[in-house]
């Protein structure tokens, strides 16, 4: 009785043993995924003026016929959110909800400027539906050319000095808010504030080794 109760508890310890291990093992894997898993920001394109140059002051028409002038700095203290987007395509249209909101909470220091090729139609249509007609709302091929946007959605940050910000194609909310996120860091992209965080890890622990 007394060696089968032994046994047991053997047995017993044996488990909890292997378990711990197996959980210690998961805690391991969890922690090295966490570290590949990195924030994922919008993604900055080589084309076009590049983060940290003047945007390129051009003034075009909006959907109204009003002038609307990007780039340049402004006056008011504002920056603005250039938004490339078209009527057809879906992303931008889940983003709207999202991009208005910014705006709104940026306390009028926001200027949000949404821009389309003009050769495309419905734009009065998309506007109406989507409630957008407080907006500049240009239409222009020239400006799309000039940030060398090949993919929608695009948007670009620009600081009230007319400074590039941040820039890149967005996807999702998160992408957008990256966008502010990586201004606010003072750097290019999220991308890039990694990069830099992993840099400062490998020289510290360089130095540790020495």
């Amino acid at each position: 009785m007394t060696a089968a109760l032994v046994a047991s508890m053997v047995l017993l310890w044996i488990v909890v043993l292997a378990l711990a291990f197996v959980v210690f093992a998961l805690a391991r894997q969890i922690g090295v995924l966490h570290e590949r898993v990195a924030p994922v920001g919008a993604l900055v394109t080589g084309g076009g003026p590049q983060v940290g140059d003047v945007a390129p002051e051009t003034v075009v028409e909006d959907l109204y016929s009003r002038s609307v002038r990007v780039g340049g700095g402004d006056s008011k203290g504002r920056r603005t959110l250039l938004f490339f987007l078209s009527p057809t395509c879906p992303v931008c249209k889940t983003l709207l909800p999202t991009l208005k909101r910014v705006a709104a909470g940026e306390g009028g220091l926001l200027r949000l400027v949404f821009a389309s090729d003009a050769a495309a139609s419905g734009h009065e249509e998309f506007v109406s539906e989507h409630g957008l007609r407080e907006f500049p709302y240009v239409l222009s091929a020239e400006l799309g050319l000039t940030y060398q946007v090949s993919k929608l959605p695009f948007a670009v940050l620009i600081d009230d000095e007319g400074v590039i910000r941040a820039k890149g194609i967005v996807n999702t909310r998160e992408h957008l808010e990256s966008l502010f996120e990586a201004h606010a860091r003072g750097v290019a992209s999220i991308q890039d504030y990694i990069e830099k965080g992993k840099g400062r890890s490998r020289e510290a622990a360089g130095g540790g080794e020495g």
